[in-house]
């Protein structure tokens, strides 16, 4: 089951932190379809936050499609993110290890955890930016 863990000086609301948390989770398979989430009650006593946060993410994870509430059952994941299909996971768990092994390097050559971040990021942000100004070029030239 997820634990969620809260970051108060993130700056980001608590209830996006847990539905960007169930969503993470989404996408490296960790939750999947029919999996339960913890009650609001569960959450509370290991967070220490209001039991309206919890349930202000819950609602906002069921008006993306991702989960569902079951009167008297709990909530319950309901979508999935990123592709499920095994050539996905095959696909998340090789590049899972790759990425390792690259963190490895960079924290053995020295570098820092921002630092890390902040390159797999420019990385990231360059070749998605990439691909979507090529995606429009391409819609352009239809």
């Amino acid at each position: 089951m997820i634990e969620f863990r809260i970051d108060r000086r993130s700056g980001v609301a608590t209830y996006l932190q847990i539905v960007q948390q169930t969503k993470q989770a989404l996408r490296l398979g960790l939750l999947e379809p029919g999996d339960k989430l913890p009650t609001a009650r569960e959450v509370v006593a290991a967070t220490a936050i209001n039991p309206n946060t919890v349930l202000k993410a819950y609602r906002e994870l069921e008006r993306e499609g991702l989960a569902e509430g079951r009167r008297g059952l709990g909530t319950f994941v309901r979508g999935t993110l990123g592709g499920d299909s095994a050539d996905h996971r095959a696909l998340r768990d090789e590049l899972r290890a790759e990425l390792a092994a690259w963190t490895r390097r960079a924290r053995t050559g020295g570098l820092e955890k921002d630092d890390v971040s902040a390159l797999f990021t420019a990385v990231v942000d360059e070749h998605f930016a990439r691909s979507d100004t090529d995606r429009q070029k391409q819609g352009n030239d239809s």
